[in-house]
């Protein structure tokens, strides 16, 4: 039996983070990139709203496959093709775009677990996992960019510039938290600043904790620490 679909919207927000306005936006875009299925062959069992739901659902919960096809009541393979047919419709271009000198991002690193070991490294809180760096708009909390993977024990201050996303952030001022210092142009706070200029330390703690909610609630990242590793 179905525990999961679009014909029961209130799951939409709590799976899949967006609500359900946003995701009928996503599901028009892999719409028109081609994604339904036309012509002779094997028809989906699933429709283009539900295929999307789950590919949404196997991203963002870092549940495995046999789980995600026990949601959607279809086996462990056909979900697995899913993934691998709707995974490339759903891949965003990173675009550079030019800040106004009055523009304010904030960046921070969170670990991500994942399978591949060919990127991840053990780290502080997983045992496998990759650092992702991510950057919003302060004002809009918007997401601005997210870095490329690195394993998981690269420190912030060198994921910073390996990852790409200072690249993204260039015209604009940058606030980070301590671990970003040494980075020319990001602000990060300190006791006893040396040029007599000092940043107020409970500014940084409240608004360092945005680039990771962003990504995942903290009561739906409870769930995500709760789900096994192994596929």
């Amino acid at each position: 039996m179905r525990v999961i679909g679009v014909d029961q919207p209130g799951w939409i927000p709590t799976f899949t983070g967006l609500s359900v306005r946003q995701f009928g936006k996503l599901v028009g875009i892999v719409r028109r990139r081609g994604a339904e299925q036309t012509g002779a062959g094997r028809r989906w069992g699933l429709s283009l709203d539900d295929r999307v739901l789950l590919v949404a659902v196997y991203y963002r919960t870092n549940l495995t496959l046999r789980q995600v096809a026990l949601l959607f009541d279809i086996s462990k393979s056909a979900a697995g093709r899913v993934v691998d047919h709707l995974g490339p419709y759903l891949a965003l271009s990173m675009v550079t775009r030019k800040h106004s000198p009055d523009t304010v991002l904030i960046v921070d690193g969170t670990l991500v677990p994942t399978h591949d070991r060919t990127i991840s490294a053990s780290s502080k809180n997983y045992r496998y996992s990759t650092n992702l760096q991510v950057v919003i708009d302060a004002n809009t909390r918007l997401t601005v960019a997210i870095g490329t993977p690195l394993p998981g024990n690269r420190n912030d201050c060198r994921a910073y510039r390996d990852s790409g996303v200072d690249q993204h952030c260039k015209g604009a001022h940058v606030m980070a938290d301590g671990g970003y210092q040494g980075n020319p142009g990001v602000i990060t706070p300190y006791c006893k600043p040396t040029d007599g200029i000092g940043h107020g330390l409970q500014c940084f703690g409240h608004h360092r904790s945005f680039p990771p909610s962003t990504l995942l609630g903290v009561s739906d990242q409870d769930q995500v620490h709760r789900c096994p590793v192994s596929r």
